[in-house]
């Protein structure tokens, strides 16, 4: 089974709101939410990634030192096997906003459940809710 590699951030604001993005129409798992981020490309450290997809996703630009890692996840889908770092973020520069289409929300931490999410996400909320 193919082993992929994704990073994923849980950007938070200064009222400790969590940013979730919606995927869009046409992309595998669509209408359902997740944290921003992307896969890993050949020779890209995790944090490069996310530098490069949360400016490509939502137009801001965020310093490696300002990326904190706080846990992953490692789910077994029925074709690949994900892993995913997550990293939390509270300092970027810009506003985020949707540069793909995708529609974007400030959940509290204690509301993610509200929000249908891929099987690799859920196991993330509990730890986000306990940094809070």
């Amino acid at each position: 089974m193919k082993l992929v590699l994704v990073a994923a951030c849980a950007l938070l604001d200064v009222d400790g709101r969590v940013l979730i993005a919606q995927r869009p129409e046409g992309k595998q798992l669509a209408g359902l939410w997740e944290f921003p981020g992307g896969k890993v490309e050949p020779g890209e450290r995790p944090e490069e990634t996310l530098i490069r997809e949360l400016h490509e996703e939502l137009g801001i630009t965020v310093a490696e030192p300002c990326l904190a890692p706080l846990t992953f996840a490692s789910h077994a889908y029925e074709s690949f096997h994900l892993l995913m770092p997550l990293y939390v973020c509270r300092r970027w520069e810009g506003t985020p906003m949707s540069r793909e289409g995708q529609a974007l929300k400030w959940v509290m931490p204690n509301r993610l459940r509200d929000y249908p999410m891929p099987p690799a996400d859920e196991p993330l909320i509990p730890h986000l809710t306990a940094l809070m």
